[in-house]
């Protein structure tokens, strides 16, 4: 069975700020036209919605392991289907991922890296966290960014890896934004 999350995860800023700092982040930055792979999607789908918008002009590819927060998505794309000329989101495991089904990206968010990581994956030889940080910074282009959010519960399960990842990629941290650590893509 597919390791999956259970739950329906709303917008909570107090509790869960990552998704609302990231957007500040992209506008404190100009970061716009940008190619962006973003790991959980919450039912609110705030990035991907707040990325439409003509100032941000970004398109946002996300996975959700959340069934209720997918539903959620597919009713979103009903109501406003021109939201997914720029917002798309699957339904997955993120350790499951293959660069041959991926586009490339300029911007990654690995916001619940160690989040859903058990043994429940390990069953149908699921990759690890260092696995898909090394994924993702591979689909990322050179100059892009890679990001990590500092206040989630198992932020000690890409902090400890991020040494391992830097000596394997070629990264280097940059400036982060309130509760965001931001890496670099220097090649």
């Amino acid at each position: 069975m597919l390791n999956i999350w259970d739950a329906y995860w709303g917008l909570e800023v107090e509790q869960c700020p990552c998704d609302v700092h990231f957007v500040e982040w992209l506008e404190q930055q100009g970061l716009t036209g940008k190619r962006i792979y973003h790991f959980g999607t919450g039912g609110h789908h705030y990035v991907g919605i707040r990325c439409a918008e003509p100032k941000l002009n970004n398109t946002v590819l996300g996975i959700t392991a959340s069934p209720k927060e997918y539903e959620s998505f597919i009713e979103l794309a009903t109501e406003k289907p021109t939201l997914t000329k720029t917002y798309s989101a699957y339904f997955g495991d993120i350790y499951t991922s293959n660069a041959k089904l991926l586009p490339r990206f300029d911007i990654v968010t690995l916001f619940h890296s160690g989040e859903f990581r058990s043994e429940k994956n390990d069953a149908y030889g699921a990759l690890t966290d260092l696995e898909v940080m090394q994924l993702f910074t591979d689909q990322t282009d050179a100059g892009g960014h890679i990001l990590f959010y500092t206040g989630s519960y198992a932020y000690d399960v890409p902090e400890r890896l991020i040494a391992d990842w830097t000596k394997s990629h070629p990264v280097e941290e940059v400036e982060g934004f309130k509760t965001l650590r931001i890496f670099r893509k220097v090649k």
